[in-house]
């Protein structure tokens, strides 16, 4: 199946810890593609490092829950403290899409409730997909105009 997984990081050393993390999806996954690393202003009013993002597509034989299992495995691995939403981190892995599932689960939303305003997913994605299509919401090129 494949799965869109997006990745920041702005405490420690960012790119390593990004470095470190698609080595580990490499290892548990067939990793198709890795966007360039983008530096992003943070989304919160927490005071805090710019962030550097990414965008990883992947082809995974696990179910979705078991692939988010993973990318919480490795967030813990790389030292991830869930202290504060929207707070400094050393690695963030979410799951943005998985194939054509549509899940609303709590411990599961896909796609993910608010990837179609997040220019620090969308440029990333884009960028190693143009014709990428977010089930929810539609064409990426589009969902990017529209943001601010």
């Amino acid at each position: 199946m494949k799965a869109v997984i997006a990745l920041g990081a702005n405490i420690g050393d960012p790119k390593a810890q990004m470095d470190l993390a698609v080595a580990m999806l490499r290892e548990a996954t067939d990793v198709i593609s890795v966007s360039e690393y983008f530096s992003t202003k943070p989304v919160s009013d927490i005071e805090q490092p710019d962030y550097l993002n990414a965008v990883c597509i992947v082809e995974s034989e696990l179910p979705a829950m078991d692939l988010l299992s993973l990318l919480h495995g490795i967030e813990k691995a790389l030292g991830r403290q869930r202290l504060e939403i929207w707070g400094p981190r050393t690695i963030d892995l979410d799951l943005i899409q998985y194939g054509s599932l549509l899940s609303s689960a709590d411990e599961l939303k896909l796609p993910h409730p608010r990837a179609h305003e997040r220019r620090f997913v969308l440029e990333p994605w884009i960028s190693i997909d143009p014709e990428a299509i977010l089930l929810t919401h539609g064409k990426i090129s589009e969902l990017l105009v529209q943001l601010p």
